[in-house]
């Protein structure tokens, strides 16, 4: 009895022995696991962190078209970043150069490629602005190639610029000298049409009315000469029925007319 019972006893104890060891060897790896896992959490966040500096410390700077030297800002706006490019003309002389800026909102993070390398994201905004005479007046929303893409959310959006009043001017000398162009064409339209009627005037008038007016006024001084004639015929006739027979009506009438007449 004594033999088994140390047998049971040795096998208790070397199963405890192996569990214990199976434990510690499980937990010794999950906290070598959990260990990488921080580090490279703490690689990635430095990663970024300088990523982050370069671009918040280190301005990106550039000329425009004209010669206007510029440089692109970079800040943090809550869950926006926001862009401020600010930018100084060349003096002229005596005179100062011109000055402005302006500012661009968007969530560039969104982007995998934006995260992986942030300052390459504004580089690529940077060789679209330095083509323009005017750094502030070109897209309103820009898409650089590396998250092109993404939806406007993660794009940079323009928000405001100063001044403001250098973009409308432009526009409006432009749009009054085409307002008088339009009547100056209108007015010759409406001189042809009292033209034609004048020649069709002078056409009717020449075969149609003046020869019957004419006709007109030279019958009636006739009229007068006929009249005296046909009163002795009507007399002559009266008298040739009351004196004379119906068979001598006519022969009556002629020679009483014709002692009326001498």
């Amino acid at each position: 009895m004594r033999s088994k019972m140390r047998v049971v006893l040795l096998f208790l104890a070397a199963t405890v022995c192996l569990s214990y060891a199976q434990t510690n060897n499980s937990s010794n790896d999950n906290n070598n696991r959990q260990q990488q896992q921080n580090q490279n959490q703490q690689n990635q966040n430095q990663q970024q962190q300088n990523q982050q500096r370069s671009i918040w410390d280190d301005p990106i700077r550039f000329t425009t078209k004209t010669k206007d030297t510029c440089t692109m800002v970079v800040s943090g706006a809550g869950d926006y970043t926001r862009l401020r490019v600010s930018c100084k003309g060349p003096s002229q002389g005596q005179t100062p150069g011109r000055s402005y800026y302006c500012d661009f909102q968007g969530k560039p993070n969104q982007c995998r490629a934006y995260n992986q390398n942030p300052r390459h994201f504004f580089t690529q905004m940077m060789w679209d602005m330095r083509k323009l005479s005017h750094a502030c007046q070109g897209p309103k929303v820009y898409r650089p190639a590396m998250c092109k893409k993404y939806p406007d959310e993660a794009q940079m959006s323009f928000l405001a610029s100063w001044p403001k009043t250098t973009t409308p001017k432009p526009s409006k000398p432009v749009q009054e000298p085409r307002k008088p162009a339009v009547p100056a064409q209108t007015k010759p339209v409406t001189t042809p049409k009292p033209s034609k009627p004048q020649q069709q005037n002078p056409v009717k008038p020449q075969p149609g009315n003046k020869g019957p007016q004419a006709k007109k006024t030279t019958p009636k001084p006739g009229k007068t000469t006929t009249r005296p004639t046909e009163q002795p015929d009507s007399k002559a006739s009266k008298m040739a029925n009351e004196y004379c027979w119906k068979s001598f009506h006519g022969v009556c009438t002629y020679f009483i007319s014709w002692f009326h007449q001498n």
